[in-house]
């Protein structure tokens, strides 16, 4: 049996892993989360969360559930546009009493729900890992500042870029999906009203969306497909931020004045990745969750919530009446096949919408 004295330190305070360490504290475990930024990123743009991950909150704890109900809008049409404005299609949302529903919401929102279910004494911040050493007994873990942490069990929750994953899996090569995006959040009270998610489609795939996050605001991103040069290849965020004036012109005039609208400060670009399936998900006493271990293409807006059901997967795992090996055991063996296919069928669907593949080395 995992005891309740158990030590289990956690790399990265993303949503994944501030949501685990909420649980495994609630549960009587040791907790340490280690995040390298001086505090949790809590900035960020809006998010779709499907019906998947607001069940994977409200079993592990209603409370967090319930407080990011609160912050966002349930979501009630997808509206598929042309770029000439015209409306090719769209799907009206129902739902049954008490059915949790899918939110749309901004990321600050729902890791503060998240954080304020976590101890304050649990999250150690500017803490950046240096390396990882592990015996059959225990694993120790050292920072950039000289600090060290040992204990029983380490969970690597440090995202697509994540170092944990090199004890787990060497050589594991990120591969470009082929597309740069943009996203922002600004403030609107006009085109996007509330719980309408609007696509604006080019040819088989992706141009644009909008959506409401609550607060009058609403959130975009804006896609365009784009080999990298030299300099940028394997870089998350190209030299060059801004979107070209060009393709920006192919929007209809109230969808780009949206855009134009936005402060930079809002604004995030990045080039978009996957990782091909990983063979495992744990090696020895350490053990992957979220984008460090299945981060996969955002088409079918799985990527929070699987890192949710990866951390209450193994917090169950944890605490049910088995030892520590027996415990990532059948995490694995329930989790592996789950983001395996994920990660294929979101990968399969980059493809029919056009995006180009290539390993970034």
């Amino acid at each position: 049996m995992v005891a309740s004295n158990c030590r289990i330190g956690i790399i990265g305070a993303g949503t994944s892993g501030v949501y685990l360490a909420s649980l495994l504290a609630r549960q009587g475990f040791q907790v340490d989360l280690f995040e390298k930024a001086p505090h949790p990123r809590t900035d960020g743009c809006g998010i779709l969360l499907v019906k998947a991950g607001m069940e994977a909150l409200h079993q592990g704890n209603p409370q967090i559930c319930q407080k990011i109900i609160n912050a966002g809008d349930p979501v009630s049409l997808f509206e598929f546009r042309n770029l000439r404005g015209g409306v090719i299609s769209s799907e009206s949302v129902t739902y049954a009493d008490n059915e949790l529903p899918g939110m749309l919401i901004h990321r600050k929102a729902i890791l503060e729900a998240l954080l304020e279910a976590l101890p304050q004494e649990c999250l150690h911040v500017g803490a950046q890992l240096e390396s990882l050493t592990q015996t059959s007994t225990g694993v120790e873990a050292r920072f950039r500042d000289g600090s060290h942490w040992s204990g029983d069990l380490l969970v690597g929750a440090d995202g697509i870029v994540s170092k944990v994953r090199e004890s787990v899996v060497t050589g594991v090569e990120l591969c470009y999906l082929g597309d740069l995006v943009w996203r922002g959040v600004t403030p609107d009270t006009t085109f996007c009203p509330p719980g309408k998610f609007i696509v604006y489609a080019r040819g088989r795939g992706i141009y644009a969306n909008f959506f409401h996050i609550g607060g009058d605001r609403t959130h975009w991103g804006f896609f365009i497909e784009q080999d990298q040069e030299e300099p940028d290849a394997g870089a998350l965020i190209p030299r060059n931020t801004a979107i070209p004036s060009e393709e920006l012109a192919k929007l209809p005039e109230a969808a780009r004045a949206v855009i134009e609208s936005t402060v930079p400060e809002q604004i995030v670009s990045r080039y978009s990745y996957d990782i091909d399936p990983l063979p495992r998900l744990h090696q020895g006493r350490i053990v992957l969750i979220g984008d460090a271990a299945h981060a996969k293409s955002p088409t079918r807006a799985r990527g929070m919530t699987s890192g949710w059901e990866d951390a209450l997967s193994l917090s169950r795992h944890l605490a049910a009446n088995v030892d520590i090996a027996e415990a990532l055991k059948r995490f694995e063996v329930e989790r592996l096949p789950i983001v395996h296919e994920y990660q294929r069928t979101s990968r399969e669907m980059s493809r029919k919408i056009g995006r180009r593949q290539k390993v970034v080395t």
